[in-house]
C-alpha cells in the first residue's frame, strides 16, 4: 500500500485501523474496543485491555528465542566504556531490580522518580517500574534541587532512583547533593532512595533512607510482569509550561505500545534485530520513546550513547558510532548536526568510518533549517528526513513514512501527517486557511493512540493549555502552513510569529535566510518590542569555525540577505555575531528567554538551560544593539 492508501484506510475506519495495529502487541487481554469517548473532548484508547509494557519490550523476545540478541549497546566516550546487553541479560537485570522494588513496597500505581544519566541502569530502572505497573517519572540527572523538588511534590513518588554522578565533557556532576537538597525542599518525602554508585564518583548515603543499588538488588527474587489496564499510565514526563510550572504529560500504556510498535517499521524502516540509534537523552521524550521503549518493543537493538556530537572526543563521534555498531537508522536533533558542521564543515573527520550500512537520518526536536539538511545530505549521501512531534504526542505527527513509501523530500518540510493525525492550519477564528497561508497548526480530536489523554493531577490545565482555544482540536502551539501536496511546514512556535507593523512574519523564515550565509553555522531570530512598529526582528548568528572576517561585515551581509529575500516589510536591521546561543540540554534554542532579556522583562531561568552563564553573554550582546531600551 502507498502512504495515501494507508492514510485513507485510517480515515475511513480509525478504530478498525488501530485495532488492526494492536495485533502486533502481546496482550494479557486483547482490546475489544479501540476508542473510548469520555465526553467533553476527552478520549482514551484500549482502556478495556490488560497488558504489560516490560513484557512486550523484553520478555516476549526472550520467549521467542531471541534472548542472545543485543538489546542495548552502551557506548560511553566520556568514560571509555562499551557494553552489549542481550535481551536475556536485560530480562534478568530488570526482573531482579523489580523484585527488589516490590520487596520494598513498590506496587501498581505507585510513582517512582528516576534521576539518572545515560547509563544502562537507567533503562533497567524504567523497565522495572513498568514491569510492576509503577509509574515512573524520569528527571534529568543534574537538574537543580528546586526543580527536582517541584516534581517530587507533584508526582509524590514512593521512591527515587538515582546515580551518584553524571559525566560531562571535562567535569563530573555529583547528583547526590542535588537529590538531598530536593528532598529537603520538597513537602512530600519519598520512603526510600536507591543510588547506583558510579566508579567516577561515589556518593555518601544517608542511613535508613538511601540504599546502594548493588546491595539493594542482592538476594532479590525475580518479579513477574504485572498486567495493567490499557489506560494505566506507564510514565509521567514533565515538560516546561508557559507559566513556569512544569506540566506532567501522562503516557497511557496500551496506546503507547501500539503506536511505538507501528512507528519502528513504518517511519524508521527498521526490522527486528537491526540497530537503531537515537542520539538524545532519556530525560527527554525522544529518549523515552526511541532510546528505551520503541526499539525494544519492536525487537531492535538500541544504542544508549553517553557523550556529545562534538568534544567526546571530536566531530567524528557520530560517524564512529554509526560505523562501529552498524546503525541502520539514526535519529538526532538539527542542533547536533550544526555543531558537527561548525567544527568540521567539510566532514573531513568522516574519513575511515564506513557508514554505508546507514539507510537514513531523521531530525526532530526543533525546526531543521534547509542549510543544515543540505549539508548533511551532501556529506553523508543519505536521505535526511525532518519530522515533527512533541512531548505531548510521544511520536511523529508529520514525517516521512519511509517503511511504507519513500516520498519526495521537500527541504524545509517534515513531510506529511501520519495516520491518526488530522492536521489543520487555522486562522485566529478557528477556520482553515488556504494552502500556503501561515496559521496556527491544530489537530482534529481525537488524537491517536500513545498521545496524552490529560496532565497529571491537572485536568483543567490540560483543557486550558490544549483544548480551549480551538474547540474540537488539540492546539499544538506551532505555526506553519500546508502546501498543495499536503506537505506541512512548521515555521515557528505561535509565540515566535511576530507582528511587524501589522504584517505577520515567521522568524523561522528569516532564520532560513541567515542560515544560508556561507559563514553562519547557527542562528536565531526573535521579535523585540518596538514603539513604532509593534515588534522588530532581531538576529543572532554563530560563525563557522575558521572564519576570520570582521563581524560587522558579516552582520551587514546578513541584514542585506533578509531584506533581499524576505523584503523590506521585515524591517530587519538588528543582527549580532555571538559565540553561542542559549539552549536547553537537548539543543533547543531558548528564543523566548532571549526576547524577555531584550525587552527588559522579568523571566524565570528555564530549568533545562544548558549553561546559565549564557544569559550574561546575551545581555552583553544586546547592549551593543541598544537593548533593552530605556
Amino acid at each position: 500500500m502507498s502512504y495515501a492508501e494507508v492514510y485513507q484506510a485510517w480515515k475511513n475506519d480509525p478504530e478498525g485501523f488501530w485495532l488492526e495495529q494492536a495485533r502486533a502487541i502481546d496482550w494479557v487481554e486483547a482490546p475489544k474496543q479501540a476508542l473510548f469517548d469520555r465526553g467533553d473532548h476527552i478520549y482514551e484508547w484500549f482502556a478495556d485491555a490488560q497488558v504489560n509494557t516490560c513484557y512486550n519490550a523484553v520478555d516476549r523476545h526472550v520467549e521467542a528465542g531471541r534472548g542472545a540478541q543485543a538489546a542495548i549497546i552502551y557506548d560511553s566516550p566520556v568514560t571509555g566504556t562499551k557494553r552489549r546487553i542481550t535481551y536475556a541479560e536485560l530480562q534478568d537485570q530488570v526482573a531482579h531490580f523489580a523484585g527488589a522494588l516490590a520487596a520494598r513496597g513498590i506496587e501498581k500505581g505507585d510513582r517512582v522518580i528516576i534521576y539518572m544519566p545515560m547509563i544502562p541502569e537507567t533503562a533497567v530502572a524504567m523497565l522495572a517500574c513498568a514491569r510492576l505497573g509503577a509509574i515512573h517519572s524520569v528527571v534529568f540527572g543534574g537538574f537543580a534541587s528546586n526543580e527536582l523538588a517541584v516534581r517530587i511534590d507533584d508526582a509524590k513518588p514512593k521512591a527515587v532512583i538515582a546515580a551518584s554522578c553524571g559525566i560531562e565533557p571535562g567535569r563530573t556532576v555529583a547528583y547526590k547533593p542535588l537529590l538531598d537538597g530536593a528532598i529537603d525542599l520538597a513537602t512530600h518525602k519519598p520512603d526510600f532512595t536507591v543510588v547506583f554508585q558510579r566508579p567516577e564518583l561515589a556518593a555518601e548515603l544517608t542511613e535508613g533512607r538511601d540504599h546502594d543499588w548493588t546491595a539493594f538488588v542482592e538476594g532479590a527474587e525475580a518479579a513477574p510482569c504485572v498486567p495493567v489496564r490499557g489506560d494505566h499510565p506507564v510514565y509521567i514526563l514533565y515538560t516546561s509550561g508557559t507559566t513556569g510550572a512544569p506540566k506532567g504529560v501522562v503516557r497511557p500504556t496500551g496506546g503507547h505500545l501500539v503506536a511505538l510498535q507501528w512507528t519502528m517499521k513504518n517511519i524508521y524502516n527498521v526490522d527486528p534485530g537491526e540497530v537503531f540509534w537515537a542520539a538524545s537523552d532519556v530525560g527527554w521524550v525522544v529518549g523515552h520513546s526511541y532510546i528505551v521503549y520503541a526499539p525494544l518493543i519492536a525487537g531492535n537493538t538500541t544504542v544508549l550513547f553517553e557523550g556529545k556530537p562534538v568534544g567526546t572526543p571530536d566531530a567524528s563521534t557520530f560517524w564512529r558510532v554509526i560505523a562501529e555498531h552498524d546503525v541502520k537508522s539514526f535519529f538526532t536533533a538539527p542542533t547536533a548536526f550544526r555543531a558537527v558542521k561548525r567544527e568540521d564543515p567539510k566532514a573531513e573527520m568522516m574519513a575511515g568510518h564506513d557508514i554505508s550500512g546507514l539507510r537514513a537520518i531523521y531530525l526532530a526536536g526543533e525546526r531543521a533549517d534547509p542549510d543544515t539538511i543540505e549539508w548533511a545530505q551532501k556529506v553523508t549521501g543519505k536521505p535526511i528526513y525532518d519530522h515533527w512531534w512533541q512531548t505531548e504526542t510521544g511520536w511523529t505527527i508529520a514525517g516521512m513514512p519511509a517503511g511504507i513509501e519513500e516520498m519526495p523530500v521537500k527541504i524545509g518540510s517534515p513531510s506529511v501527517p501520519m495516520p491518526g493525525y488530522d492536521v489543520q492550519v487555522l486562522d485566529e477564528g478557528g477556520h482553515p486557511v488556504a494552502p500556503g497561508e501561515l496559521g496556527a497548526i491544530a489537530i482534529r480530536l481525537p488524537l491517536p493512540p500513545g498521545t496524552l489523554p490529560t496532565l497529571w493531577n491537572a485536568p483543567e490545565r490540560f483543557r486550558k493549555s490544549y483544548l480551549s482555544h480551538f474547540p474540537g482540536y488539540y492546539e499544538t502551539g506551532d505555526a506553519g502552513r500546508v502546501d498543495e501536496d499536503g506537505y506541512l511546514y512548521i515555521m515557528a512556535r505561535t509565540d515566535d510569529v511576530i507582528n511587524v507593523a501589522g504584517h505577520r512574519l515567521s522568524t523561522g523564515a528569516m532564520e532560513e535566510v541567515l542560515a544560508g550565509h556561507p559563514d553562519v553555522a547557527e542562528c536565531a531570530v526573535i521579535g523585540v518590542a518596538d514603539d513604532f512598529k509593534g515588534q522588530l526582528p532581531m538576529g543572532f548568528v554563530c560563525l563557522t569555525k575558521g572564519v576570520n572576517r570582521p563581524e560587522a561585515e558579516i552582520e551587514a551581509e546578513c541584514v542585506k540577505r533578509v531584506r533581499d529575500q524576505i523584503g523590506p516589510v521585515a524591517a530587519f536591521k538588528l543582527c549580532k555575531v555571538v559565540d553561542r546561543l542559549p539552549k536547553t540540554r537537548s539543543g533547543k534554542i531558548l528564543r523566548r528567554t532571549m526576547a524577555n532579556i531584550a525587552d527588559g522583562e522579568a523571566f524565570r531561568m528555564p530549568a533545562t538551560i544548558d549553561d546559565p552563564a549564557i544569559v550574561d553573554e546575551m545581555r552583553d550582546a544586546l547592549k551593543t544593539l541598544g537593548y533593552p531600551k530605556g
